[in-house]
């Protein structure tokens, strides 16, 4: 007999639509499973054969063959193990088929019939509140991001002998549901604070300028000087993340297996700080079968290269188009893959090999060649995309002791949001949304100087030698500085604090 059973697979971050198809028939003792599948899916025919003996149903003792289709195109995971154990009960007799037409079904199998969760729920729900069918058989652990997607009826299942008493009794369950309006004004709870870092002043003014406009930046300073805590605090004051915004990064992380249960949603923006010994697809995304790479899992979030010069050559050009175009495109011969990468670039590095050139406490080891050779592993063109290059000075005894209570992340953050939102009014009409994203023409248009201003960034061209990008970037800070002051006209002092954030252009 035969029985078919609807699922979904995952191309890249995009779901598509399976088939798989069960026929059970005389012949010797055997199962042969078809539709270009991995390991983890041939593996299947041992787990469903344990659960469903284990289940208290009876394992057909003949020729069974199981389909896959699209056959051109390559399944990997182990979600499809229920949809193939109630398509076998199915052409066995011992499940009605007619109980699985209105459904697309999810999950992994244990031996003893439990279900296991699996990844990609949100993009597989996105795809069939599209489709004809709306319904939905998930793992019990994956309900809470199966109820994220409106228009989707999802059941959740916790094992085989539950998943078919609800086939035969679809009134004894509910679909999920959630509660969209709490996620949305749920405020994000960090451990971490602003208020919690001693002295450097400067460098917190200067991430607070970052995040308002969306500029990348680059901390140079001796081991200790607290690079490391300023970067991991960013998030504290960047905005709340709105629920498209939201659902976009818990696609990504759905698919990677690195989202949280306990909301099913992720609510706070997230930050990534891969190793420097990171390879070149680890970070960009890509594989056999492409998948996303940390700079897709900071999407919305922060990007953090601690050490920056000690990553490969190869691995820092890549971040130059993601870091121009918010998403990495991905090419290989049967179909190309794009994923979403617009994220804020974190770098921190020493001012030379031993750390200590520019600290006045300790004695720097190294010679001009040494420190030459250090600071050019960064490229010019991805330097060209860093907006702020600040430099940390080491913290001092009087500044760790001191008692006072310093600015906390929520003060900082309040002043973000009003930046971003007179941002966001301004370029409502031009497709972006910060200052940062600008191109010559909007800078032209909105980076208005008096005349005292412009005559300091005269000076400071022709005095400085700062180099023609450097200009570029002085106003787009500049722009950002006076919407911190809530100020359409870019005066000197916004000129003058933007010029010291380009140590590395002097």
């Amino acid at each position: 007999m035969l029985a078919k059973v609807r699922s979904y697979g995952l191309l890249g971050i995009e779901a598509y639509p399976v088939e798989i198809e069960v026929d059970v028939s005389f012949g010797l003792p055997a199962v042969t499973l078809v539709g270009l599948a991995d390991t983890a899916i041939r593996e299947s025919k041992e787990r469903v054969k344990a659960a469903i003996k284990n289940s208290g149903f009876q394992w057909p003792q003949e020729r069974i063959t199981v389909s896959l289709a699209p056959s051109d195109l390559k399944k990997e995971g182990a979600s499809f193990d229920l949809a193939i154990a109630l398509g076998v009960l199915a052409a066995s007799e011992q499940l009605d088929p007619e109980r699985l037409k209105d459904y697309y079904i999810f999950g992994e199998l244990s031996l003893d019939g439990l279900i296991r969760p699996v990844k990609g729920i949100l993009p597989i729900g996105l795809a069939i509140a599209q489709s004809e069918k709306k319904q939905a058989l998930v793992p019990q652990e994956n309900s809470r991001e199966a109820a994220m997607v409106s228009g989707m009826k999802a059941f959740a299942v916790g094992n085989l002998r539950q998943t078919i008493e609800l086939l035969h009794n679809p009134q004894i369950a509910k679909p999920l549901q959630a509660d969209f309006t709490y996620l949305c004004k749920k405020q994000a709870q960090y451990q971490i604070d602003f208020s919690e870092i001693k002295g450097q002043y400067a460098a917190k003014r200067a991430l607070e300028v970052a995040v308002a406009g969306g500029h990348n930046i680059l901390m140079i300073g001796p081991p200790g000087s607290g690079k490391t805590m300023l970067a991991k605090r960013i998030p504290t004051i960047m905005p709340d993340l709105y629920l498209e915004e939201a659902l976009e990064i818990t696609k990504i992380h759905s698919v990677m297996g690195t989202l949280p249960i306990r909301d099913g949603i992720m609510t706070l923006r997230p930050f990534r700080n891969p190793h420097h010994t990171i390879s070149n697809i680890a970070l960009v995304g890509g594989g056999s079968i492409p998948q996303p790479g940390e700079i897709s899992l900071a999407h919305q979030g922060v990007l953090f290269l601690d050490e920056l010069p000690e990553f490969q050559r190869n691995c820092l050009e890549a971040l130059r188009q993601p870091l121009e175009d918010g998403s990495i495109r991905i090419c290989r011969i049967n179909k190309s893959f794009t994923f979403p990468a617009s994220f804020m670039l974190v770098c921190a590095m020493n001012p030379c090999p031993c750390g200590y050139y520019t600290d006045h406490q300790r004695a720097c080891s190294c010679n001009t060649t040494k420190i030459h050779n250090y600071m050019s592993k960064i490229s010019g063109p991805l330097l060209d995309r860093i907006d702020i290059h600040i430099e940390l000075p080491a913290i001092k005894y009087k500044e760790l002791t001191d008692s006072k209570d310093a600015e906390s992340s929520a003060v900082i953050k309040t002043r973000v949001e009003i930046a971003r939102a007179r941002e966001k009014e301004r370029f409502k009409s031009d497709k972006i949304f910060y200052n940062a994203q600008m191109n010559n023409r909007l800078v032209k248009k909105y980076c208005l100087l008096e005349d005292e201003a412009k005559e300091l960034l005269r000076l400071a061209m022709t005095e400085l030698g700062l180099s023609a990008r450097a200009y570029d970037k002085i106003l787009k800070v500049s722009r950002t500085i006076a919407d911190l002051r809530a100020s359409e006209i870019i005066q000197a002092e916004d000129i003058s604090e933007a010029v010291q954030y380009r140590s590395l252009d002097r």
